[in-house]
C-alpha cells in the first residue's frame, strides 16, 4: 500500500511493509531506495510511449551513503489528495520465485499465522496439525482469496484526503464490492470516476503500442489512483522492482491466462476489468441519481 505524506513541502511515499524505502527530496521529487531492476525499467520507460504514464525519472543520487532513485512526486500541487493503490496482474510473484519456493517447500509457521489471521478456516487438516504451510501454498492461496486471480487486479490500500489509511481489502474479490469501494473512495463524484476511466483507456492504447511492454513481464506493479478536492484526477503506473525482461524469443501479450513458462502476467486483463468496473460504477451512479430524481 502506498502512503504519501500530505505535507506540501516534503510530500513523499511510504510503502507499508517497506519502511525506509523512501526519503523526501526537493519539492516535486522523491527518493526511492535504489533497485537495479527498477532503475533500468525507469530509464527505458523514459524513451518509451509509456513515459506519460509513469513518474518522471531524474537519475540516481547518493544520500547518507545510500543510493536512491530520484523521481517525480505524483502528489505535487494537489489539494488534500486521496490515493488508491491497485496491484495489477493475475499474480504478484515471479515464476522464478515460485520455482525456488517449490524446490524446498519447507512448512513455515509464520506463513501459517498470516493465513489464519485472514481466514482461520483456510488451512487443511494436515496444515492445522503442523501449524505450518509452505511458501508456494501461501503465495497461491493469497492470490486466490482476492480479485487478483479472478479479475487481474486487487485493491491494496487507500489513503483518504484526511489521512485515514484503509488496508483491509484482502478478501474483496467481487465486482460489486470493488464498485462500492470506488464509490466510497471518490465520494460518489462522477467527474473523478470519468477521469479515471478515460486515463485507463488511453493507457491501454499506449500499452498496446509499447515496445517495453511487449518485452517485459510486469509483476507486483501497481496502478496509483490519485485525486484531490478540486477534482484533479490521474492514474499512474508505479513499482517496477519485479519487472523483468522476458526471454528474448518471446513477445508477451498480457491478455492471456498465465501458465508456468509462458511469462504472461495478465496486466491487460486486469486493466480491462478495472476500466469496465469503473464504467459500471459510473452507470450505477447515474441510475441512483435517476431514482432520486423520480422520488422527488
Amino acid at each position: 500500500m502506498v502512503h504519501w505524506s500530505l505535507k506540501r513541502h516534503n510530500s513523499w511515499v511510504q510503502l507499508a511493509g517497506h519502511e525506509g524505502n523512501f526519503k523526501p527530496s526537493e519539492r516535486g521529487q522523491i527518493l526511492k531506495k535504489f533497485s537495479q531492476v527498477e532503475n533500468s525499467c525507469l530509464e527505458a520507460l523514459m524513451q518509451d510511449v509509456l513515459r506519460p504514464y509513469v513518474p518522471t525519472y531524474y537519475g540516481v543520487v547518493e544520500k547518507e551513503q545510500e543510493k536512491y532513485i530520484r523521481m517525480e512526486d505524483l502528489l505535487q500541487g494537489l489539494e488534500r489528495p486521496s490515493i488508491m493503490d491497485c496491484k495489477i496482474g493475475v499474480r504478484t510473484y515471479l515464476e522464478e520465485e515460485l520455482a525456488k519456493a517449490l524446490q524446498k517447500p519447507t512448512p513455515r509457521k509464520d506463513m501459517y499465522q498470516k493465513m489464519v489471521k485472514v481466514d482461520p478456516e483456510a488451512p487443511t487438516a494436515e496444515e492445522r496439525a503442523q501449524q505450518a504451510i509452505t511458501k508456494p501454498r501461501y503465495m497461491q492461496w493469497r492470490e486466490s482469496i482476492s480479485s487478483t486471480a479472478t479479475m487481474g487486479f486487487r485493491i491494496e490500500g487507500i489513503t483518504m484526503e484526511g489521512g485515514t489509511v484503509q488496508r483491509d481489502f484482502k478478501q474483496i474479490r467481487t465486482k460489486e464490492q470493488i464498485m462500492e469501494t470506488f464509490l466510497s473512495f471518490t465520494r460518489r463524484r462522477k467527474d473523478i470516476l470519468a477521469a479515471y476511466q478515460s486515463r485507463l483507456e488511453s493507457m491501454k492504447v499506449a500499452l498496446q503500442e509499447s515496445a517495453f511492454f511487449k518485452t517485459h513481464e510486469v509483476i507486483g506493479s501497481s496502478l496509483l489512483f490519485v485525486h484531490d478536492t478540486k477534482g484533479h484526477a490521474n492514474v499512474w503506473m508505479i513499482d517496477f522492482g519485479k519487472t523483468l525482461a522476458a526471454p528474448s524469443h518471446m513477445s508477451l501479450r498480457h491478455d492471456v491466462p498465465w501458465q508456468v513458462g509462458n511469462h504472461e502476467d495478465g496486466y491487460l486483463l486486469g486493466l480491462g476489468n478495472l476500466a469496465e468496473t469503473i464504467k459500471s460504477t459510473i452507470h450505477q451512479l447515474e441510475e441512483d441519481q435517476e431514482t432520486m430524481d423520480l422520488d422527488q
